[in-house]
């Protein structure tokens, strides 16, 4: 592909219907509508698998609740540098979407984004030490403007009454709050994108069609895509410049098959999860916040406990957990062989190495599958003290595939972020990981289109259609707190929250 062409009409293929592809479908579109752009997905509907609301947190991740995103260093100092760059992102987002409303199109932002405070909760002196230092922290810089703190366990009432009523008045309790915090149902978000792209002349969407192999043509220029059509099993293969896999847990296997160097040692860990559902309608009314908590000494961070209020079309939904389990799939509605057909020379090492430096992750996974339902509420009990069976049912969330790359010295590690793993000629690019995901979304395309298309991105044109989607690209927010504001309040304004 010639950068210096970008003007040439090319052809993208985009695989999966998550928010991802829609997010880079949407982007490129917008900065060069003559590309024709096909997208290709498995199932018969666009945002079944990771994007759909039951299968994904929605938490709107903005590093105001999320404690793992502020780690404590050796000497009790904390570091907000992680937190501070997420929360960036989730701006980044926001404006994205807000660009999109106003302009029309997308439509009712209130079905998929909606304000719901953000609560840090914990107990014991050491965590409630460790919320004091991180909230004096955070709160130096005006990205975490308004966010307050309290020990009181009168104002922890007001704030989530169902998690305070009963609980033992001498325990000692903090939290902070941000009611700027909000939830996102990236489901209903990701097929408004998709109904927006459905519309354009130079794209089209297929479903319950599946991408089977992914190879360069014999000049190396041109990617050959194989496509089968699971309604009539018919095969063809589809010719392409640009190529982005952002099949979710799906991803690793196609990457594979590209045979990219750049992708050799990759491996992925496949972990299930489960929540707990409210059914009883007056207790969902008791509580209106997402609460997180702070995850147990050696579990892994998807395990982060949180009762969580959502808003899945047009109803308060409320969730706890999530509680973790094994399954050798790598998407919700994939194969019990997706681990094995992952496994390559390449990565069999750092996977195995992996697999014997986690051990305590391997048992915390057993533990979490073999829980009973009456464990299940006993860990409930910890947030909600007056919980009753009889008010909650399982319900199975989405399935997430942890990544697991080679490492110089200690063969394999397990990384729980996402990342981009992109050719030299940037002609293709797939998405590895899991959190904080969705949210960041916006920011994670322009990454791709950042290291897929380098002088394109260069381009007078190109910089000025990116800063008319998001008026903040190029530009610090963490640094800059009138530049925060401002679009802050644009885009509370656009979005109705």
């Amino acid at each position: 592909m010639n950068q210096n062409q970008k003007s040439e009409p090319m052809h993208v293929v985009l695989i999966g219907s998550g928010i991802m592809s829609a997010t880079l479908g949407v982007l490129l579109n917008k900065l060069q509508p003559n590309w024709k752009i096909d997208i290709f997905e498995r199932l018969d509907a666009v945002s079944l698998e990771s994007s759909d609301a039951w299968n994904n947190a929605g938490t709107g991740h903005a590093a105001f609740c999320e404690l793992n995103y502020t780690q404590e260093r050796e000497d009790g100092s904390i570091d907000c540098s992680k937190a501070f760059k997420i929360d960036e992102q989730f701006e980044i987002s926001k404006q994205f979407w807000a660009y999109l409303v106003h302009h029309k199109m997308i439509d009712e932002p209130n079905d998929f984004i909606n304000r719901i405070p953000h609560i840090s909760f914990v107990e014991g002196e050491k965590d409630v030490a460790f919320l004091k230092k991180r909230f004096d922290t955070l709160t130096k810089n005006h990205l975490f403007k308004g966010m307050e703190y309290t020990e009181n366990h009168a104002q922890l009432m007001e704030w989530m009454p169902l998690m305070m009523r009963e609980r033992d008045v001498n325990q000692k309790v903090a939290a902070t709050r941000m009611d700027l915090g909000t939830d996102v149902n990236f489901g209903a978000l990701t097929r408004q994108l998709f109904a927006y792209l459905d519309k354009q002349k130079n794209t089209d969407i297929y479903l319950h069609h599946e991408v089977r192999d992914i190879e360069r043509n014999d000049n190396g220029k041109i990617w050959n895509i194989t496509v089968k059509n699971l309604a009539t099993h018919e095969k063809r293969v589809v010719k392409a410049n640009f190529v982005f896999i952002g099949a979710g847990g799906g991803a690793l296997y196609l990457l594979e098959k590209s045979d990219i160097p750049e992708a050799e040692g990759y491996g992925g860990f496949p972990v299930s999860g489960q929540w707990l559902r409210c059914t009883n309608e007056a207790v969902i009314a008791q509580h209106h916040a997402k609460v997180y908590g702070k995850a147990a000494v050696g579990t892994p961070p998807m395990s982060v406990p949180h009762l969580d209020t959502r808003i899945i079309n047009g109803k308060a939904e409320l969730l706890f957990g999530p509680f973790a389990g094994f399954s050798t799939k790598f998407l919700k509605h994939g194969s019990y062989m997706d681990l094995f057909k992952s496994l390559e020379w390449d990565n069999l090492i750092p996977m195995i190495k992996v697999g014997l430096d986690n051990l305590p992750l391997t048992q915390y996974l057993i533990e979490q599958v073999r829980l009973t339902p009456e464990e299940r509420l006993e860990v409930l009990h910890s947030f909600v003290p007056t919980a009753k069976m009889e008010d909650w049912t399982v319900e199975i969330a989405g399935q997430r595939v942890q990544i697991i790359k080679k490492h110089p010295e200690k063969g394999g590690v397990l990384e729980f972020g996402t990342e981009i793993v992109h050719s030299a000629d940037g002609t293709i690019a797939a998405l590895l990981g899991a959190s904080p995901g969705a949210s960041t979304s916006v920011s994670v395309m322009l990454d791709v289109l950042k290291k897929c298309f380098p002088n394109a991105m260069k381009t007078l044109e190109w910089q000025n259609r990116l800063k008319q989607m998001v008026p903040t690209f190029g530009k610090n927010l963490a640094e800059d707190a009138a530049l925060c504001q401002k679009w802050r309040d644009w885009t509370t304004k656009v979005l109705e929250l």
